[in-house]
């Protein structure tokens, strides 16, 4: 049994392709499936059902697996210790991010870690909060960065930055006249919503308390882009909630439909997520020093904050 057999498998259940997995290995699909064959011919097991499309692992193939990726975390290890004591941020970083954060955090982070850390490769993908916990646990990505407390005793979370939500409001709506806004005031305005799978929707809905009019009478959007959402206040009335980094975009007359909401504010909570069994932590601690290095001193701080619930 080497290592290599043990990537591929993990790979194919990964990527539930053989091709595919080929593909993210860098082999040819024949080499791929003959060292997985090799590995079933040892263990007397089958490990893929090679009859369902797509390929999906057998009962004990799905046990083999769990374990395999549990090697191969102990294995990269080693390599991490080698890392440490050259004090070196050498290796490749697999990053998920979620859409309301990766535009208004991502670029000056990025720019300064490129900068500064030649050797290290920065992988890059914006997921859903769902996605990102799946791949953090089939081993596709290293770290995420998204909106806590989560439930999951998997994933550890290391809390980076408390990001109020403001109110982003049509001249026409009542709420344009407010100095600050409160909950129930959006109760009674057309809401801009983020379509399903967003953890951002679900936290607007919970500062609003109620769906009644979440949406414009006769029309239902569905976006996953904040921009979208401020460009429909804009062309057809209603209001949205905008997470606070996003208004340092916005020109002087948007700003000016901008509503803070009366104290405690609600905030979301922005962490760095991994998996427990992380083991790439000098790379992970020279990206969470990036990103607490651009975040305003304010936004550190949780005190009179209502973190909302995702």
């Amino acid at each position: 049994m080497t290592l290599v057999q043990l990537e591929y498998i993990v790979a194919v259940d990964t990527y539930r392709s053989f091709v595919t997995a080929a593909e993210k290995c860098f082999v040819t699909q024949p080499t791929l499936s003959m060292q997985v064959q090799k590995l079933e011919e040892m263990l007397s097991v089958k490990i893929f059902d090679r009859s369902k499309q797509p390929v999906f692992p057998t009962e004990i193939g799905a046990q083999v697996i769990a374990q395999a990726r549990v090697i191969l975390q102990e294995s990269g290890k080693v390599k991490e210790l080698i890392s440490s004591q050259q004090q070196d941020v050498i290796g490749e970083l697999k990053i998920g991010v979620i859409p309301t954060v990766a535009p208004y955090l991502l670029p000056e982070v990025i720019s300064a870690m490129l900068e500064k850390y030649p050797d290290l490769k920065l992988l890059i993908w914006e997921y859903t909060t769902e996605d990102i916990i799946h791949h953090l646990k089939t081993g596709v990505l290293d770290c995420g960065i998204l909106a806590t407390p989560l439930t999951d005793t998997n994933i550890s979370e290391t809390p980076l930055y408390y990001e109020n939500f403001v109110s982003y409001v049509s001249k026409n709506s009542k709420l344009y006249k407010k100095k600050a806004v409160d909950a129930d005031d959006l109760n009674e305005e057309n809401i801009w919503l983020l379509n399903e799978g967003h953890c951002m929707r679900n936290q607007v809905l919970n500062i609003c308390r109620s769906t009644k009019n979440n949406r414009l009478q006769g029309l239902e959007y569905n976006t996953g882009s904040v921009e979208t959402l401020i460009r429909m206040v804009d062309l057809n009335g209603g209001a949205t909630l905008l997470p606070e980094l996003a208004i340092a975009e916005l020109s002087v007359k948007q700003t000016a439909k901008i509503r803070h909401f009366k104290s405690p504010e609600p905030v979301r909570e922005i962490s760095l997520v991994t998996h427990r069994n992380f083991i790439k932590k000098r790379m992970l601690n020279a990206l969470k020093e990036e990103i607490l290095e651009i975040i305003p001193k304010t936004m550190k701080q949780k005190k009179k904050k209502d973190i909302v619930g995702i």
